[in-house]
């Protein structure tokens, strides 16, 4: 088989800050942007990585799922247990000083894992967890 990542996708309760953290602060690209007020579906990705994207999707808009359902998942969003993706960089120190200046809300300074990584982690304006990883 080969396969490879293409799309990988994030829920926003609020499509002008997820667009403002994922392009403005962490960089990337916007591949597209479509809908409107809060059903907007955003594809951003690294410049460097054209065929690899994040789908900022609305939460919920699945019209299979129920009302329990939708409220559950706005819950989980609200504590910041829903959402969560893995980003990697060489400048580790270098990123996490360029997003704490953007006011990204620190969840985690660089550290030393036990498991064997050195890594920091924010909060997007979501709540969505972003773990960014040194690689070595």
């Amino acid at each position: 088989m080969d396969l490879s990542i293409h799309t990988s996708s994030l829920p926003h309760d609020d499509p002008d800050a997820a667009l403002a953290f994922y392009r403005d602060t962490l960089g990337f690209e916007v591949r597209s942007d479509v809908g409107q007020g809060m059903m907007r579906w955003i594809t951003v990705g690294p410049v460097d990585q054209p065929g690899t994207s994040i789908l900022l999707a609305p939460p919920a808009a699945d019209p299979g799922i129920t009302e329990d359902e939708r409220h559950t998942i706005i819950e989980m969003m609200a504590k910041g247990t829903y959402g969560w993706i893995l980003l990697a960089t060489r400048d580790l120190d270098g990123t996490f000083e360029r997003l704490q200046a953007g006011d990204a809300e620190v969840v985690q300074e660089p550290t030393e894992q036990p498991y064997g990584v050195r890594d920091c982690a924010f909060r997007d304006p979501a709540g969505n967890l972003v773990r960014i990883q040194e690689l070595r």
